[in-house]
């Protein structure tokens, strides 16, 4: 900005975006001083650098708030955990089905956890279908993105809604 601008050749571009043409950086910035705005360089990286007369504060505000809009607009896929034990019974399974689902048309993902506690655990391979169950009856809306995986005395796997 301004003094900082220590190129020698500088390509400028007046206030209402019109080209200037190649210049030194003095004359740039003398440019600028006459306008009452500042030289701020827009593409360092181009040979010669752009350099644009506008005003500084506005040009940063600007830039502030695009990226906000961006950010607005960015989608922040939750990880929503449902929990489901080795000896459920059919209509509870539905319940969490349902829970399920609602979470997968948010768009969020799915953690399915299958819980084992005491002597459960010396049955964790032969409970492991009801995680396979679980993902076959969500298989119209869902997609597994983590396989079943054992963690300690847990099998989880992880559901993310399939893309339209």
């Amino acid at each position: 900005m301004n003094e900082q601008i220590r190129d020698r050749e500088v390509r400028l571009v007046g206030e209402n975006g019109e080209q200037l043409g190649l210049m030194s950086a003095r004359d740039a910035q003398e440019k600028a001083r006459e306008a009452g705005l500042d030289l701020v360089k827009i593409a360092p990286r181009a040979t010669p650098p752009v350099c644009k007369i506008i005003d500084y504060g506005k040009y940063r505000y600007e830039q502030v708030r695009k990226q906000k809009e961006a950010r607005k607009k960015q989608k922040i896929v939750e990880i929503k955990e449902v929990r489901l034990s080795p000896n459920i019974d059919v209509n509870d399974m539905n319940t969490k089905m349902t829970s399920a689902r609602k979470f997968l048309d948010k768009g969020n993902k799915v953690k399915v956890t299958l819980r084992f506690r005491g002597r459960e655990m010396a049955h964790m391979q032969a409970s492991r279908h009801i995680l396979e169950d679980f993902a076959k009856d969500c298989e119209d809306i869902a997609t597994v993105d983590k396989a079943i995986k054992q963690e300690g005395r847990t099998l989880t796997m992880i559901l993310s809604a399939k893309k339209n």
